[in-house]
């Protein structure tokens, strides 16, 4: 059974920078592309990065382009988020998501292409 379990998130000022992790158990990780959504209170849940299996490709939403920075650690099951630069509007909970698939499609940005989720970690950014 897969699990994801989010962590690193928390309350920062405008401007400053959190690393959110995922850790992933069950299944092999390394055999499947990763990605971070984010849902801010009463927004649909959005795309914000992915990486593939291997951490050669990575796309990522325009809002964070040039702010965040997905990565993966495959000997540790891990997927990171560096977010820098941070603004209010960032503020939401994020969630890490397994893809169906190894590699970065040109559905990457759909939800329905992610199996498995996790929890999510509150971000909260203050101006």
């Amino acid at each position: 059974q897969v699990q994801l379990v989010e962590s690193g998130g928390g309350s920062v000022q405008a401007g400053g920078s959190l690393r959110l992790s995922c850790a992933a158990s069950g299944g092999t990780f390394s055999s499947y592309a990763m990605g971070w959504f984010r849902q801010a209170p009463g927004k649909e849940r959005e795309f914000v990065a992915a990486i593939s299996w291997s951490g050669g490709t990575t796309y990522y939403a325009d809002p964070v382009k040039g702010r965040f920075t997905i990565s993966r650690d495959n000997a540790k099951n891990t997927v990171y988020l560096q977010m820098n630069s941070l603004k209010p509007e960032d503020t939401a909970v994020y969630y890490c998501a397994r893809k169906r698939s190894a590699d970065l499609t040109i559905a990457t940005m759909w939800r329905v292409e992610y199996g498995y989720w996790g929890q999510g970690t509150q971000v909260t950014v203050s101006s």
